[in-house]
């Protein structure tokens, strides 16, 4: 069974980046993803609740800065996810 969590397009893009980088700042993820701040928001709320991700808040002077992460449980996720992925694939 597809995880439904990530199998959701904006999700699963985002863990994928994540994957490829480590972490990445919270703009990056927008500007990757062509999204806004607030549906970005509710996606890594969702991701972070499940510990697909987590998020890490400081300032760099006055500015606030947000960086993603990937972690253990999330790259294990979608690695699971792929492996359903092709085995739908090849039985269809």
């Amino acid at each position: 069974m597809f995880d439904p969590l990530l199998h959701q397009t904006i999700r699963s893009k985002l863990v994928s980046l994540l994957i490829a980088n480590e972490e990445l700042p919270f703009k990056a993820l927008k500007e990757s993803l062509e999204v806004t701040d607030g549906n970005l928001s509710s996606h890594l709320s969702k991701l972070e609740k499940e510990q697909y991700i987590s998020i890490e808040k400081s300032f760099e002077g006055k500015r606030p800065k947000t960086v993603v992460s990937i972690s253990a449980k999330g790259r294990e996720a979608f690695d699971n996810y792929i492996e359903t992925l092709k085995k739908f694939i090849e039985e269809n």
